[in-house]
This record gives C-alpha cells, sequence and structure tokens, in this order.
C-alpha cells in the first residue's frame, strides 16, 4: 500500500540533518519538521554533568516530540501532505540507551513504548555519517555555546550507535529505503553537486514508491 511520503534526515549530532532536511522540503515542497533542541532547559547541565541530567533530558526530548509528531500526523500527513523530519523519533532510544542507566532505561523504555505505539513512522530514512573530526568542525563552524561542552568521546559513541542502528533497521525492515550518505565525502552546503545528488537519490527512491 502507498503512503504519503514521510522523510527522516538522521544521524549523530553536527551531522547537518537540518540544513539537508530544510533543502528537501523547499526542493520538494513539503512540509518542514524540526526537533526542539535549544528549548531544552537540562540540555546545558546535561553536558557538564551526563550522569545527573541524562533522565530530565530525554524525557523532555520525548516528550515534545511526541507532540510534534501527534501535530504533524493530524495536520498533515491524514491529509495526504508530504513531510521531511530532520529528526526518527528512534533516536530518543539511541541516546538513552548511551546515557540513562539500567533502572532508568527500564522505565523510559516503558513510557517511549505507550507514547510510540501508535505514532506515524518515517517511510524514508536519509542516514547522514562522518568522522568524528569533521563531526567535530561543523559543530565549531555552527557555534553553538552549549554544544561546545560536547565530550568528543561521546559524540564519537553516538556516531558508532547510529551506524549500529541503522544497521539494524535494514535487517529489521527490508522494505524500508535507508539512503546512506558520507559527509566526509559529500558536503551539500558547499556543493551544489553533492546535493543535486542527493535529490536524485530521494526522487529515484520516491518514484518507486514508499510503503505503510
Amino acid at each position: 500500500m502507498h503512503a504519503t511520503p514521510f522523510i527522516t534526515v538522521e544521524g549523530p549530532i553536527g551531522v547537518g540533518k537540518t540544513s539537508l532536511a530544510k533543502k528537501i522540503a523547499e526542493e520538494f515542497q513539503y512540509q518542514l519538521l524540526k526537533e526542539i533542541v535549544d528549548e531544552n532547559p537540562f540540555l546545558g547541565k546535561f553536558y557538564e554533568n551526563i550522569d545527573e541530567w541524562s533522565f530530565q533530558t530525554e524525557m523532555f526530548f520525548l516528550c515534545n516530540r511526541y507532540k510534534q509528531l501527534e501535530d504533524i500526523d493530524q495536520l498533515h500527513l491524514r491529509k495526504q501532505k508530504a513531510v521531511v523530519a530532520d529528526y526518527h523519533i528512534l533516536k530518543n532510544l539511541i541516546f538513552a540507551k548511551r546515557t540513562l542507566k539500567d533502572k532508568q532505561y527500564d522505565k523510559y523504555l516503558q513510557i517511549y513504548d505507550i507514547l510510540t505505539a501508535d505514532m506515524p513512522k518515517p517511510n524514508v530514512i536519509i542516514y547522514l555519517n562522518a568522522s568524528l573530526d569533521t563531526l567535530l568542525t561543523r559543530i565549531e563552524m555552527r557555534g553553538r555555546d552549549i554544544e561546545k561542552k560536547i565530550d568528543p568521546l561521546y559524540l564519537q559513541q553516538l556516531s558508532i550507535d547510529y551506524d549500529a542502528e541503522m544497521d539494524r533497521l535494514e535487517q529489521q525492515y527490508p522494505s524500508l529505503p535507508i539512503l546512506r550518505f558520507n559527509g566526509d565525502d559529500v558536503d551539500f552546503v558547499q556543493r551544489k553537486e553533492d546535493l543535486q545528488h542527493i535529490f536524485q537519490a530521494l526522487k529515484s527512491t520516491l518514484q518507486k514508491g514508499v510503503n505503510v
């Protein structure tokens, strides 16, 4: 059964998710869904002391993303209006697994399962990844004060976790298109030909049709 395109751009911090999602929204005339980041009151404290502030940080993100997805479903997807987002809700589990203690994660997972049970799931994933040096360079270039506190080791582990999760998704859902691009080789901000390459890959995928 063909479905309305719901595309997500995913990858670790600093890889360019929002920039690419914006360009896709402009090119394809899709509704853009951007995650709430700066509004999280716990994020600065989280980067300073992950153990102390991880649960509060992850719960804030989960509740806000739930509300965003609920709205986007009612206002756009159910009306057959295509959407591109700069996150996939599964990122909550990627981050939570890395930062929460076992008992905290068990509680978090219960809440996550309840909230996401009837949430719309993207039917195309664009996955961006890059080396640690590239991620750190791009984080420095965009100059967010909060992100200056990110531990490079945490960022590297997060990148590994993302790779593993994408591999798992491909195995579990072989019909789900996952378009992978390496940020070390592809610079869609500075090189128009790289951006067009991504657009063409997405167009080819959409022409084949996306499934529920």
